[in-house]
């Protein structure tokens, strides 16, 4: 194929790399809200978790500055290595390098901060000296100003990088709905990570389809009293 980017992105063909999702890190982010970061972070990491995406875990400069990588972003990996890199540059570790190798993946889906920092050096870097292709999930990555974000993701998409959102990754991925094998957990995902979109699967489900509610607990539905 002339054009790989062409490709959509399959499970087959893909791998993840989380650079520096670290609160330190996070308190800088200016061009996202960071609850809604963090929402999107860990919705794409059981996205990969659901399609047996090789995914790359890496921090910087854990104890001295960024602590500890998102609990709720471990939780979906238990167990997992964590790259620590002294380098801004993820791709300037050679544990890094050797992680991607290893996954044998050319389509390196991204989601990182700081975007203009971490995320852009990386990005170049791999494409410029490990053939890569890069995908940055620009809703799960966080620059410290709305413009500091916007400049670096024009930056690399005039270098030839892909913009992606965590959701349309998950769903590329889904591609179709008759793939019932991953079809519940990745409504599972879209129920809580997904905003709007999960609601109207929750109304769906409930109110057109008369499924149970999604919830753990019991209640019981009083009925109105007319006043007097």
């Amino acid at each position: 194929m002339s054009n790989p980017k062409l490709e959509v992105l399959t499970p087959q063909n893909s791998q993840l790399i989380f650079i520096d999702h670290q609160p330190q890190m996070a308190f800088g982010v200016q061009s996202i809200d960071r609850q809604v970061l963090k929402n999107n972070t860990v919705g794409l990491a059981k996205a990969a978790k659901v399609f047996g995406i090789p995914t790359t875990i890496t921090t910087v400069e854990t104890e001295a500055f960024s602590g500890h990588t998102y609990p709720e972003l471990l939780d979906v990996f238990p167990g997992k290595d964590i790259l620590e890199r002294s380098s801004m540059n993820s791709w300037d570790d050679q544990k890094v390098r050797d992680a991607l190798k290893a996954n044998g993946k050319k389509k390196v889906i991204v989601a990182g901060l700081w975007t203009e920092v971490c995320n852009t050096t990386f990005a170049l870097c791999a494409m410029l000296e490990g053939d890569y292709e890069i995908y940055m999930v620009a809703d799960a990555s966080g620059g410290t100003s709305k413009e500091a974000h916007d400049y670096a993701m024009q930056r690399m998409i005039q270098a030839g990088v892909v913009p992606v959102t965590w959701q349309q990754v998950l769903l590329e991925w889904q591609r179709d709905w008759a793939h019932r094998d991953s079809y519940d957990a990745v409504m599972a995902i879209v129920r809580e990570h997904s905003g709007a979109y999960g609601m109207g699967v929750d109304y769906a489900y409930t109110m057109v389809h008369k499924a149970p509610e999604r919830t753990t607990s019991t209640h019981k539905v009083l009925p109105p009293v007319p006043a007097k």
